[in-house]
C-alpha cells in the first residue's frame, strides 16, 4: 500500500500486529511527527486481491483509520543563549560548571559582525537540543572588559570555546560557511560530552 503524507521526510515503517485480524503501520519522519494507518480485514482478502472480488466485497469488513502524532511541543525549539558581563560572572559561571559537571560552550562575538549575528540564532537551536547536558552563553567583546576578553584568548570572531572543569578544552573559530562552522561545533560538543 502506498501512502501519500503531508511529511516529505518519511524514513521508516513499522509494522505491528495486534491479533490475526488488524494490522498497524506507522509511518514515521526525523522530526518525530508520525501517520499511523490501521487496515483492518477479515477472511484473508487482500486489498489487492482480484481473485474473489464479489466474496471479499460481501464477505469482508475494512476499515482505514489514520491518526496523526506531531513533534513534542513542550521542548522548547531555541534557548536564548546568557550573556557574560565581566571576568567574575565568567568566574562564577566556571565554578557553577564544574560543581555540575556540566561543559559550558561560549560564543565570542562582536555586534558588529555578520558571521556572528548569523550563526547565533544556529547556535540557539544548538542549545535546544543539548538543554540539559550544556549551558551556551555569549560574549560581546565590544561591550565587556578587555581583560575577558584576553582570558579567552580570543582573536577572530566568531569564536566557539568548549570549557570543562574551569578551562577551555577546544575551540571552532566560524570565518567560514554557518553550516560548517555548526558541524565542526557538534564533532566538539560529541569529543567531551
Amino acid at each position: 500500500m502506498s501512502v501519500l503524507a503531508a511529511n516529505p521526510h518519511v524514513l521508516y515503517r513499522e509494522v505491528q500486529y495486534h491479533n490475526k485480524d488488524q494490522q498497524q503501520q506507522l509511518w514515521s519522519g526525523g522530526g518525530g511527527s508520525g501517520l499511523l494507518l490501521s487496515q483492518r480485514t477479515s477472511f484473508g482478502c487482500s486489498w489487492f486481491d482480484g481473485r474473489n472480488k464479489d466474496f471479499c466485497k460481501k464477505n469482508s469488513k475494512r476499515d482505514l483509520k489514520v491518526a496523526a502524532s506531531w513533534p513534542d511541543m513542550t521542548r522548547p525549539t531555541s534557548l536564548e543563549m546568557e550573556p557574560i558581563d565581566d571576568s567574575q560572572h565568567l568566574d562564577k559561571i566556571l565554578l557553577q560548571a564544574r560543581e555540575l559537571s556540566q561543559p559550558i560552550i561560549i560564543d565570542w562575538m562582536a555586534s558588529w559582525c555578520r558571521k556572528c549575528i548569523y550563526l547565533k540564532p544556529k547556535l540557539e537551536k544548538l542549545a535546544a537540543e543539548y538543554d540539559t547536558r550544556i549551558r551556551f552563553y555569549c560574549v560581546d567583546v565590544n561591550k565587556v572588559p578587555q581583560a575577558l576578553v584576553k582570558r579567552g584568548n580570543i582573536s577572530k570572531m566568531p569564536t566557539i570555546q568548549l570549557w570543562k572543569d574551569g578551562e577551555m578544552k577546544a575551540e571552532v573559530i566560524g570565518g567560514h560557511k554557518a553550516w560548517l562552522v555548526m558541524e565542526e561545533v557538534r564533532e566538539m560538543i560529541q569529543k567531551f560530552v
